[in-house]
């Protein structure tokens, strides 16, 4: 069809564990004697299945197997997927950034993507260098980017710092201005990962704004990969659903969102507790998860909460490295991928801190969740400075509604939260 922008067609992409290149001299030299033999490379015929949470026996896995879809003109195509399902490997294709060790996309138009934070911007560089040099690498001419550079400043609200450096922009910066950059310099094609995330609420409710006037307004593409789901279902007309490397659908976004949901809202384990083998846990050279738990007022863990009660998150980690000023950052999320609010230790206890184990509780206080099921999102990191693990979902719990408005009702409350407020009434006299 002629309005078709994207078509991607039986796309793969293999990765050697453990390794930076795709394999040994040997290996290349396998490859290349099949390959004058008029035969099919050897590796592609091994390899498992993308799934992170079970350990595999091969050194090869499929972060990407036979992905196969179009994207029209106009059209806003949410992914969705849990973490480590391929998506962001996919937009790296998609993008160019990387090639896919099968298949091939053809794309018609010029592509502008956010994938990252530091992609795209040359670190040495000023905000305006970069605005420019973006432009020049995406065919345009000088005058058409100084048409729109005050528009980019100013909508990026980074104008005191546009003659600064990029590489002392906090990442909340850094964000805005290539969401900016991205967004005004005419793409066809637009391409978000979960980027936006780092920015604040303002700028996130902008960027979205920004990307349904770029679709229906100007008719561009755009490809959104949120786990937001009510990000997804306000601005995208289709979704696709990526598991384990392969799409498991594609079709009209609210179909798309229900299917993804159905699991996580049905068939998904709910588990109080999860603890990590070592050689297993997450973290990097610095910090290192060891177990999480939920547990209930008398100390148990559990999974399944009333409102009524308080709810006791205990990390547990190892500190492989003495580092200073960390700060663990809680997510709560909903069963709609809704923020139901976020908090962090980093005023409670961002000292210095020697190698050994830790243990850090935060309590979730009673009568303030209203039932449902909520994602346990955790992150650790020095602000403006590093992230010693990134953000990614690790438990989900269920509560039961008891009373929380000071009733003894068990009625359907709406909202993400249901907090029993204080509430007074008084007589007033009247002369």
């Amino acid at each position: 069809m002629s309005d078709i922008v994207i078509k991607v067609e039986n796309i793969s992409k293999q990765y050697r564990l453990g390794k930076v290149g795709t394999g040994t001299l040997s290996h290349d030299i396998n490859r290349w004697w099949h390959t004058i033999r008029g035969k099919e490379d050897p590796y592609l015929k091994i390899g498992e299945v993308n799934d992170r949470t079970t350990k595999g026996n091969s050194e090869y896995v499929w972060a990407l197997r036979d992905i196969n879809f179009n994207v029209r003109q106009g059209e806003v195509l949410g992914i969705i997927g849990k973490n480590g399902a391929g998506k962001s490997t996919l937009l790296k294709i998609l993008s160019r950034t990387t090639s896919p060790t099968t298949g091939s996309v053809k794309a018609r138009g010029r592509v502008a993507s956010l994938l990252e934070v530091g992609t795209g911007f040359h670190p040495e560089l000023t905000g305006r260098e970069n605005i420019f040099m973006n432009g020049a690498i995406l065919g345009m001419t000088r005058r058409e980017i100084k048409s729109k550079f005050d528009e980019i400043v100013d909508f990026s609200g980074v104008e005191k710092y546009i003659d600064t450096p990029v590489k002392r922009y906090s990442s909340g910066m850094y964000v805005r201005l290539a969401f900016a950059v991205a967004a005004h310099l005419e793409p066809e094609i637009l391409i978000v990962d979960e980027v936006l995330a780092v920015g604040d609420a303002e700028f996130q409710k902008k960027a979205l704004g920004k990307m349904k006037d770029v679709s229906q307004g100007q008719g561009r593409t755009v490809l959104f990969v949120s786990h937001n789901m009510a990000a997804i279902k306000n601005l995208c007309t289709n979704g696709m659903i990526m598991t384990n490397g392969t799409c498991t659908f594609s079709g009209e976004i609210n179909t798309a969102i229900d299917r993804y949901l159905k699991p996580n809202d049905e068939n998904r384990q709910v588990q109080g507790i999860i603890e990590w083998p070592k050689g297993e846990q997450p973290g990097g050279d610095e910090v290192k998860l060891t177990s999480i738990r939920l547990l209930n007022e008398v100390n148990e863990v559990a999974h399944s909460f009333y409102t009524s009660s308080s709810i006791t998150l205990e990390i547990n980690y190892e500190i492989l490295r003495e580092v200073s000023g960390s700060r663990i950052v809680l997510q709560l999320l909903d069963k709609n991928g809704v923020v139901a609010f976020a908090s962090t230790n980093h005023l409670s206890d961002g000292e210095r801190k020697d190698r050994g184990f830790y243990s850090t509780t935060c309590i979730i206080p009673e009568n303030l969740l209203n039932k449902g099921r909520y994602e346990i999102f955790l992150h650790i990191g020095i602000p403006g400075i590093k992230m010693l693990l990134k953000s990614q979902s690790f438990l989900s719990f269920d509560t039961i509604l008891m009373g929380n408005q000071g009733s003894n009702f068990d009625e359907n409350w709406t909202g993400v939260v249901a907090p029993r407020l204080q509430w007074k009434t008084i007589k007033m006299i009247r002369n």
